[in-house]
């Protein structure tokens, strides 16, 4: 049986203990083992190299360096790496190889909760099969993103609540390597409550089960 690892905390207004259990089901579903865990401590523990699948849910917090050294080392080595929103990509933002690693880091969203399209853009590519643009309601992340990102959906920024920013392709959800794992992000899932959204949902369902090895 693969065995993944959830650890949430941090910033309670994204609802980490609840995106936990959501997501703790959901890899159930998929027959994994799963742990979770509430400190990042677990990230300095030699043994989450032998994990199939890590899934941080831990927005604004510290992660001290032996915690990123041994989770970088995990992924580099083999170990998948998903998540969603700011409980993966604003995290940790003192931790620049934790970012290195996750291909992207969130700086605003303007206009805060606002409606805005998901547009697909590799329909070809498994984690998207059958899925067509669509309708979202949440925040709008804008983020500093890694190039080498495969991009699989992308929103387009109105300028309504920043002007300069009018006409801006973001990437929303993405797939990389480093190293030898492989890494999944989905800016959806601001509260708990998205993943009752059949498209949000099967999209990170799929792509936790395409990065777990």
């Amino acid at each position: 049986m693969r065995q993944a690892l959830i650890v949430w905390g941090g910033w309670d207004g994204h609802e980490p203990e609840e995106g936990a259990r959501v997501v703790k089901a959901m890899l159930e579903e998929e027959g994994f083992g799963v742990r979770v865990e509430t400190t990042t401590e677990i990230f300095a523990d030699p043994a989450i190299a032998d994990l199939s699948l890590i899934v941080p849910i831990y927005t604004m917090a510290k992660l001290a360096k032996n915690e990123e050294l041994n989770l970088t080392k995990a992924v580099e080595g083999g170990v998948g790496l998903g998540g969603y929103h700011g409980g993966m990509c604003d995290a940790f933002r003192e931790a620049t190889e934790y970012q290195f690693m996750c291909g992207g880091q969130w700086v605003a969203h303007p206009g805060n909760i606002i409606d805005y399209r998901i547009d697909i853009t590799r329909r070809d590519d498994p984690i998207m099969n059958g899925i067509d643009d669509f309708s979202y309601r949440s925040e709008q992340y804008y983020m500093h993103v890694d190039p080498s990102n495969e991009v699989l959906a992308t929103t387009t920024f109105s300028g309504e609540h920043a002007s300069w920013i009018e006409g801006v392709v973001m990437p929303v959800v993405w797939k990389r390597r480093h190293g030898k794992g492989r890494v999944f992000y989905s800016a959806l899932g601001h509260a708990a409550k998205e993943f009752a959204v059949p498209r949000m949902r099967t999209i990170f369902r799929r792509g936790l089960v395409w990065a777990a090895r």
